[in-house]
């Protein structure tokens, strides 16, 4: 029953919130800023409990790491919103205007969704990127994380809740904590106009399972990174070593290498020396363990998606045997070819489906604020209303404003009045 009131008073909160200024809604994001400076060492307090527990139930230690919210975490979560103030108001953009017929004008305008139930990781910090984002963006939001950050998000929710009292109206946050608060939240079809889910495919095919509200599934980032024929050996070392190791337990970390069979004995031996040094175990198939030594990979490797400093690798035959390996294996991400052959790049560009494919770069640029949006609420696999990383663009809708001065249909249909459908 909380759960509903909880979605019932987001409902009443969207509707203001989608009426409400630019300029209110930046101030509520500095007040989120000030409050969270203010209540800093309150949240490390919880989150200091929040680790001593996890390390108590033996939390695999690129999760702590997620887990962990300090100083720098929440230096990056404050930059973070100053980016967002930065971006111009995501609403009320017009992408079309058209004249019908002189004097009836029709507009498709930017609006926000309404409210949208978040489910994520335990990684605070995405707490506040995610209720900051909607804000922006005009959404209310439920937004559950993970277990293991339970007090931290307690206490980062208060200091939000705090910080914008002054000018967002109340309920237009809150956080569930529990699988019930869920399970109740995917029965408010009529509060709630989208779930996005971050999480395994399994997950996210649950929560399509047991909801009639539309789901934007998030899930996992099985990324693939190609080593071309024509690649550059130093460049594709450092860029290969880069998409592994930058950060292990994230969904754009690459997690299955691909080499051509032409570069493999040039490229493997220096890749393979630098990926140890940052403790990277190997697994390859039996031709990648001709030239480097590796324990050997099972099909299931080509399955999964790590999350540690795990990484498998495969020779192949060809581009297009590497293309045909991704889209069968891959999540549809982010994944990346690393060639100076231009004919190359651009069949990897077009075969692969996935919502990023990189040429000479790191998986680990698939992010909204890499990207410019000022955080994301996710990267989305899918490819309906958004697709890769969700910012604010992918949390509006749009709706058709039509101003007239006093037209009928019936004018159109004895021809009074003529169509014109001619573009502003």
């Amino acid at each position: 029953m909380q759960t509903m009131e909880w979605a019932r008073k987001a409902r009443e909160a969207s509707y203001k919130l989608a009426a409400m200024d630019i300029t209110q809604r930046n101030e509520a994001l500095r007040g989120i800023q000030q409050a969270l400076k203010k209540h800093a060492n309150e949240i490390f307090e919880q989150n200091a409990l929040d680790i001593s527990q996890a390390q108590e139930e033996n939390l695999a230690s690129p999760l702590l790491k997620r887990l962990k919210f300090d100083d720098r975490k929440l230096s990056d979560v404050l930059a973070g919103i100053d980016s967002l103030i930065a971006l111009p108001d995501p609403l009320g953009r017009v992408s079309l205007a058209r004249e019908l017929t002189p004097g009836l004008n029709l507009y498709r305008v930017s609006c926000p969704i309404g409210v949208i139930g978040v489910i994520f990781e335990s990684r605070p910090d995405a707490l506040v990127q995610i209720a900051a984002l909607c804000l922006k963006s005009g959404n209310a939001a439920l937004l559950k994380g993970g277990r293991e950050a339970l007090r931290t998000n307690r206490a980062l929710m208060a200091a939000m809740q705090e910080g914008t009292r002054a000018w967002l109206p109340d309920g237009w946050a809150a956080l569930l904590e529990t699988r019930d608060d869920v399970n109740d939240m995917l029965t408010q079809d009529d509060s709630i106009d989208l779930i996005i889910p971050r999480g395994s495919n399994a997950f996210v095919r649950y929560i399509m399972d047991h909801t009639r509200i539309p789901v934007m599934g998030h899930a996992e980032g099985l990324c693939h990174t190609y080593v071309d024929a024509s690649a550059d050996v130093d460049m594709a070392v450092k860029v290969t070593v880069d998409a592994k190791t930058q950060a292990l337990a994230v969904c754009n970390a690459t997690e299955t290498l691909l080499v051509h069979r032409d570069i493999a004995e040039a490229f493997l031996p220096p890749c393979a020396e630098a990926l140890k040094k940052k403790g990277v175990e190997i697994r390859g198939d039996e031709r990648t363990r001709q030239i480097i030594s590796c324990l050997p990979a099972s099909d299931q490797d080509w399955e999964t998606e790590y999350l540690d400093a795990v990484l498998s690798i495969k020779i192949v035959d060809s581009l297009e045997e590497a293309i045909t390996h991704i889209n069968r294996y891959g999540s549809h991400h982010t994944d990346a070819i690393l060639a100076r052959d231009e004919a190359a790049q651009k069949r990897f560009l077009a075969g692969v489906d996935s919502a990023g494919v990189y040429v000479n770069c790191s998986t680990r640029f698939a992010d909204g604020f890499r990207y410019g949006f000022g955080a994301e609420v996710g990267i989305a696999t899918g490819k309906l209303h958004a697709r890769g990383p969700v910012g604010l663009e992918g949390l509006c809708t749009y709706k058709y404003q039509l101003i007239g001065s006093g037209q009928t249909v019936q004018e159109t249909m004895d021809g009074t009045i003529q169509y014109t459908h001619m573009d502003l």
